[in-house]
């Protein structure tokens, strides 16, 4: 698990990876970006960003059309091994069907060649923050599974039917055990979540589904 320093650091990264065969293009964006205070790490193809990419914070600017492993595929490696940056795309061309295949696949954005140094800038922007969003949600949908993960088989049941409003009266009834029970369940159920409180409880739970629902 990561301490407060990395997710810290993760928060605040303005790292870039960019990964395009030209090298003219790879000098001179790269320039640009750390101009602007971006961290850039440049490859010059998409296997060298593949083999050196460690679930790093930050974001990738990646050219479309490249010998070998072209821009797509590229995303496609990455979404199949649930990995990856949120990506921005560069074009030489006017390619209607790449782009809408990349966002279709989650891109943040697609621009053109030569791009535009605002346009650029502000999908680089808004891909870092992207970034940043989907590690915060990840690691809340992370803190609360293993909270819940601390419940034996029947502390998550008598949770479970807490969170759906079920007295410890009916909830008894539901489990065929005795109220006392249900009570001695619930206690320790809820200490180990670490809440006092069904609306805690519910909070908590909450929290747990909204980050999980930003990630889709």
């Amino acid at each position: 698990m990561k301490n407060s320093a990395q997710c810290a650091t993760e928060r605040t990264s303005r790292t870039v990876h960019f990964v395009d065969d030209d090298p003219m293009v790879l000098t001179a964006v790269a320039r640009l970006l750390r101009m602007h205070d971006f961290v850039v790490v440049p490859h010059d193809n998409a296997e060298a960003f593949l083999a050196s990419y460690d679930d790093d914070a930050g974001c990738a600017v990646v050219d479309i059309s490249m010998p070998g492993m072209d821009g797509l595929a590229l995303q496609s490696e990455l979404l199949r091994r649930h990995a990856g940056p949120p990506l921005v795309f560069l074009s030489g061309l006017a390619d209607v069907p790449a782009c809408a295949a990349a966002m279709r696949r989650g891109a943040v954005d697609f621009l053109r060649k030569p791009v535009d140094e605002t346009e650029l800038l502000a999908a680089v922007e808004a891909a870092l923050a992207r970034d940043a969003r989907d590690r915060a949600n990840r690691r809340t949908v992370q803190e609360v599974r293993e909270r819940f993960d601390t419940l034996s088989p029947r502390e998550r049941e008598v949770v479970e039917l807490v969170m759906e409003g079920r007295l410890n009266k009916q909830i008894a009834g539901d489990l065929d055990i005795t109220e006392k029970t249900v009570k001695v369940h619930r206690a320790r159920g809820m200490a180990k979540i670490g809440v006092r409180s069904v609306a805690a409880l519910v909070r908590v739970a909450e929290r747990g589904a909204r980050a999980a629902a930003a990630l889709l």
